[in-house]
């Protein structure tokens, strides 16, 4: 039996309005569900690992073989409860522990 591999996005959240967890998975789901319909999106896995509002990143699971689905559904997010609003991948990773390590890499 072969085990379902996950992959963890940092999501980089740029808008100059502040937002919670919960609207920032509600444009996810509904970026994914407006590209891929209720069936791809059934299949992608999504939770909310993490939301840093301070710094305004996101830590997303999804699994692997969804991954290139989460990202262009990311890209294709321009509002968030109708603000003007942008997801940028800063990092994937397999593991949250690796992910932390590249995104301190990044801010050096």
């Amino acid at each position: 039996m072969k085990v379902a591999k996950r992959r963890y996005l940092a999501v980089e959240i740029e808008s100059t309005e502040p937002f919670v967890s919960w609207q920032i998975m509600d444009a996810v789901w509904s970026a994914v569900t407006k590209l891929f319909g209720e069936y791809g999106a059934s299949q992608t896995g999504l939770s909310l690992i993490n939301y840093d509002e301070k710094k305004r990143i996101a830590i997303i699971r999804t699994w692997h073989k969804t991954l290139e689905m989460v990202r262009a559904a990311l890209a294709s997010i321009t509002q968030i409860e109708k603000k003007s609003a942008a997801m940028h991948v800063l990092v994937v990773s397999g593991t949250i522990k690796a992910l932390h390590c590249r995104l301190e890499e990044r801010s050096l």
